[in-house]
């Protein structure tokens, strides 16, 4: 009986109850961050880089002014000497030819190949071997007299544009005597890693037979830059 009591009475308390409303459950609140978008990587190359470069423009005109007033009065002084304008425009040009060919192509490349290609044969005749070591003594005074003379003639040649007017320090020409004289200089220490690395006899073959390019294209543009005057 009391069983059957409590089971009544749970009965009534099921149909009594009120449904109880579920509340929906609240989702964690979202956080909604801003990122700004980077640049492209070039973009900001570009824009990093862009005032080193007006920044060495504006002091390569300045330092070129500053070489121009220094040789003015050497400039005027050959300019009293009434020299044919033949020579202003041309006396460098051939000078530096003659020294390209001379100590460059006969001094520098054929003598240097000629070393190169005698030390890497497999059997080497005498005569071949007795002529290598005659190479060896003319190359590095050629080669180092040419950079000599063209150094001297990278200053010839800049006295002969003041005297003519012309802006220095500009042309693609100035450019690759730069180039060239640097490489030079970097081309004349390679030997003296020869004995701790003897890849580097290679290194000195490549980079001279690339130097004597340069100096080729550096010749043609000093040919169209003193017709043009």
């Amino acid at each position: 009986m009391l069983h059957k009591s409590v089971q009544k009475a749970s009965c009534r308390a099921s149909r009594t109850a009120r449904p109880v409303a579920c509340l929906p459950q609240q989702k964690p609140a979202v956080t909604a961050t801003v990122v700004k978008a980077e640049a492209p990587k070039e973009t900001r190359m570009l824009s990093t880089l862009a005032p080193l470069f007006t920044l060495a423009l504006i002091e390569r005109l300045s330092f070129g002014e500053s070489v121009r007033q220094s040789l003015l009065p050497q400039a005027e002084y050959f300019a009293s000497l009434n020299l044919p304008s033949e020579i202003i425009k041309f006396g460098h040009p051939g000078n530096m030819a003659v020294v390209l060919l001379a100590m460059g192509g006969y001094g520098s490349a054929y003598l240097g190949w000629q070393i190169r290609n005698t030390r890497t044969a497999e059997a080497p005749s005498e005569e071949a071997m007795t002529l290598m070591d005659k190479a060896k003594e003319l190359h590095p005074k050629l080669a180092g007299g040419m950079f000599v003379f063209f150094a001297a003639g990278a200053a010839g040649g800049v006295l002969s544009e003041v005297m003519q007017g012309r802006p220095i320090l500009e042309s693609s020409h100035f450019g690759t005597a730069v180039a060239g004289l640097t490489l030079l200089a970097l081309q004349a220490m390679l030997p003296l890693f020869f004995s701790e690395d003897p890849s580097i006899r290679t290194m000195h073959a490549v980079l001279g037979s690339s130097i004597m390019g340069i100096f080729l294209v550096h010749a043609s543009l000093g040919i169209q830059l003193a017709t043009t005057l």
